[in-house]
């Protein structure tokens, strides 16, 4: 690890990019970089096509079209959420699978959105010139007036289908506008059973090798028909051969690799450790709720899922900033700025380190109060977007929080009043839980701590706010979000009641951070981006904003003490490392279609990719934009790619093509899916 570490240290601190490293904007791609190392150069058709089919999940994952009529691909943990809000006792599809052979069988998702990349055009400079001057507060509240205004005129009358979104770049650097058809009608068409798509469970999540059919299928619709989508990936059976330029389109979520020592300092030793803390508990909690039944095991069995997977990442994160050549790295390169900088005054450095310590004293309190980590409930997420909603709507579009702003509300609106079931025993379990972390963090004494219990012990009230609200009926929760702030101040529903008690104060905590904190992060980031630009024009990529990115690289396996790890598993590996007890054990539709599997058939496979959270579901293409495989997962070095990249060992993780024709094929007999699936030889 640490010669590893040295050699990008060198690269980084001697000039351009020269590994695979990046998550590229669509409008600044490394062509030369392409050219030089693998002789590709795509032209404005082929960016255009790439962005058309590729797709985001709202909910916070990538995927792509596969068909000319709204098919899309993505992966079976990012449809988790859609599966088990239309499961129940007596269907529990996150566990048998799911699969409509025909259309009309297709189920709606509750709460799911699809976007479509369309446009991205630069507006910088309006942001600019509206926060020209002014810091603090004034800077926040001009900065998100500003961006209202853009999205507003960009979304028009076409909220319906239409969703526009302001993203920061480089810290605040730039600032695009990214247009996206929306796509609210997105239904379930196949989801394997969660025993193989998360087969080898928490023990294999972020290894290699894997063996996962981690798919899934859904479909986008309008006025009640499948979309029509003619710009899409087919898929090459045949997968790419090792060595082979591949790409990843994709949603990388949020990455820290401009973060000045300071703010990565404050990561290691604040906001990590808690999150670490935090999640322990938290998988404790939900491995002993699901326990009690086999129904309770089920309700809590997504959430169990993301709790492993976010505890698995956070550790990995705190590994790499504990790991020495890492900020050794960082301290370089911000060095390096500063002597390019020269005699900046105020130093931007020195102003975000300060903030950084004003941050300590807030994080505990902001976090259990605005980041709601002190109300672990969906009664009570619902209650504080209704009761905010209802505030901030009576206010002009640019004065609001940007949550509540016109070009959100779609989306809001659709979360809120989803049918998805609630469970009150599950509620009561997690809604204790954390109320005695509130309590346990800030003190038996603290005034919130006492608004907030009152009298009460965190299980007695939990009992109570769960039993007399009414927040699980949609129709109730319809009601109050078009009865508006009227309706809102004379409920009596006791989360609504709560969550008005502590708006005040949460609001409070909000307002300091992003006054005291964020702001001048965003500012001084901006003045250490213009020094990025002005020496590096921009070889530099942005950070990671869950906005579409291109990266490349190509089929590899990697060295791990001394032994090759090959790039490919197989049918054949899966079928030896099966135990037949979780999370080892196949569902008995595979055990069936074990005889009639081609056991050399590629199941997963890895590359040189650099990818993130977020970009569960990407593609992963070839040159001539075919699909040969699908982008899951990373392995235990990707972990530290938040940072820095490390072409050595980091290596993201995909299903390959041929696994999945194969399966669709000879375990679930989809023919009908297959037909529509352009399979490529």
């Amino acid at each position: 690890m640490k010669q590893a570490c040295v050699f990008l240290l060198l690269a980084v601190v001697a000039g351009p990019l020269s590994a695979a490293e990046g998550m590229w904007t669509l409008d600044n791609l490394p062509r030369a970089a392409l050219k030089e190392r693998y002789d590709f150069t795509p032209d404005a058709q082929w960016v255009d096509h790439v962005m058309k089919a590729s797709v985001r999940l709202a909910s916070g994952c990538s995927g792509s079209f596969v068909s000319a009529n709204g098919l899309v691909l993505t992966n079976a943990h990012c449809v988790l959420d859609c599966v088990q809000a239309l499961s129940g006792p007596q269907s529990d599809y996150v566990n048998r699978g799911f699969i409509a052979h025909r259309r009309e069988a297709e189920r709606q998702c509750p709460s799911e959105e699809l976007n479509q990349l369309e446009a991205i055009s630069d507006v910088t400079e309006r942001v600019r010139k509206a926060t020209a001057g002014l810091s603090g507060q004034a800077f926040i509240d001009a900065r998100n007036a500003e961006t209202a205004r853009i999205e507003s005129e960009c979304v028009g009358a076409a909220a319906a289908t239409r969703r526009c979104d302001v993203v920061e770049l480089y810290g605040g650097g730039l600032y695009h506008l990214y247009r996206y058809r929306r796509y609210a009608d997105v239904r379930l068409v196949f989801a394997p059973e969660y025993r193989i798509g998360f087969f080898g469970g928490d023990p294999d999540n972020f290894n290699f090798p894997r063996y996962n059919l981690d798919m899934g299928l859904l479909r986008v619709y309008e006025d009640g028909k499948p979309a029509t989508t003619p710009q899409f990936f087919p898929i090459r059976r045949e997968g790419a051969a090792v060595g082979e330029l591949v790409m990843v389109t994709g949603h990388p979520g949020n990455t820290k690799r401009q973060l000045t020592v300071a703010q990565l300092e404050r990561l290691r030793d604040a906001d990590l450790i808690d999150l670490l803390a935090y999640y322990s508990e938290r998988r404790a909690l939900l491995w002993q709720y699901g326990r009690q039944s086999a129904e309770a095991a089920r309700q809590a069995q997504s959430d169990l899922t993301y709790t492993e997977n976010s505890l698995k990442v956070i550790r990995g994160q705190l590994d790499a900033l504990l790991e020495p050549a890492l900020l050794a790295h960082k301290r370089m390169e911000e060095e390096r700025l500063r002597q390019i900088a020269g005699a900046l005054q105020p130093d931007p450095w020195a102003a975000i380190a300060q903030a950084q310590q004003v941050y300590r004293t807030l994080r505990r309190p902001y976090t259990l109060l605005e980041n709601r980590r002190g109300f672990y409930s969906e009664h009570f997420r619902i209650a504080r977007h209704l009761v905010r909603a209802a505030e901030e709507r009576t206010k002009p579009n640019h004065e609001r929080l940007p949550e509540y702003q016109d070009a959100a509300l779609p989306r809001l609106q659709q979360t809120l009043l989803s049918p998805e079931p609630i469970y009150p025993a599950y509620e009561k379990t997690k809604l204790a839980w954390s109320l005695t972390k509130l309590r346990e963090q800030l003190g038996v004494d603290d005034p919130l701590v006492k608004l907030v219990l009152g009298n009460e012990s965190p299980e007695v009230l939990a009992a109570k706010l769960v039993d007399g609200t009414r927040l699980s009926d949609p129709a109730e929760r319809r009601r109050l979000w078009e009865g508006g702030f009227e309706a809102i101040s004379a409920s009596t529903d006791p989360f609504i009641q709560l969550a008005r008690a502590i708006d005040a104060p949460s609001r409070e905590l909000r307002k300091r951070y992003e006054s005291e904190v964020e702001a001048v992060e965003n500012k001084q980031a901006a003045t250490i981006a213009r020094v990025r630009f002005a020496h590096d024009g921009m070889q530099v990529y942005p950070d990671a904003t869950f906005t579409l990115r291109l990266s490349y690289g190509e089929v590899r396996g990697w060295q791990e003490d001394g032994r090759t790890i090959p790039p490919f598993t197989t049918f054949a590996g899966l079928f030896q490392r099966a135990t037949g007890t979780d999370p080892f054990a196949l569902p008995e539709s595979w055990l069936k279609a074990q005889t009639r599997l081609d056991g050399q058939t590629p199941f997963n496979f890895v590359t040189t990719n650099d990818i993130i959270g977020g970009n569960s579901g990407s593609p992963i293409i070839d040159r001539a934009g075919r699909i040969v495989g699908l982008a899951f997962d990373g392995n235990i070095h990707s972990l530290g790619g938040s940072f820095w990249y490390d072409e050595a060992r980091n290596r993201c993780v995909g299903v390959h093509s041929a696994a999945m024709i194969e399966a669709l094929d000879k375990v679930y007999g989809a023919k009908a899916l297959l037909r529509e699936l352009v399979v490529q030889p």
